[in-house]
């Protein structure tokens, strides 16, 4: 099943929320993206039945096994896209909205080949 970029950037927000503060809440994901909270329910709703989130009863949410996938995906594409263009001398707020373009339509075999070159590896 093909996801949506909102999707893959709700995954990634929750993925990085969750490794700054102790438990992630739709509020901390509204606050982060500069949504609304309604608009942030619907997505988390969307999230939790496609099986990308849990919800407890206190609202803490947490990414699945396969949102956890999606999310470090998107993570390192954007960590490394973001690098990298910033060690081509691009402004490093350029350089990170790029990647956070960049990050949802590069292929698979694509992103490789600039993780291998980034690292050095043939």
């Amino acid at each position: 099943m093909k996801i949506h970029e909102s999707a893959e950037n709700y995954l990634e927000t929750i993925f990085i929320l969750s490794r700054r503060q102790p438990c992630v809440r739709s509020i901390d994901i509204a606050l982060e993206l500069h949504f609304s909270k309604p608009s942030v329910s619907v997505a988390m709703k969307n999230l939790r039945e496609n099986g990308y989130i849990l919800v407890n009863k206190e609202g803490h949410i947490t990414l699945t096994e396969s949102g956890l996938r999606i999310a470090e995906t998107m993570y390192e594409r954007h960590t490394l896209i973001s690098n990298w263009l910033i060690t081509l001398g691009v402004n490093p707020r350029t350089a990170v909205e790029d990647a956070c373009r960049i990050e949802h339509v590069i292929s698979a075999e694509s992103f490789d080949a600039i993780k291998k070159h980034t690292q050095g590896n043939p």
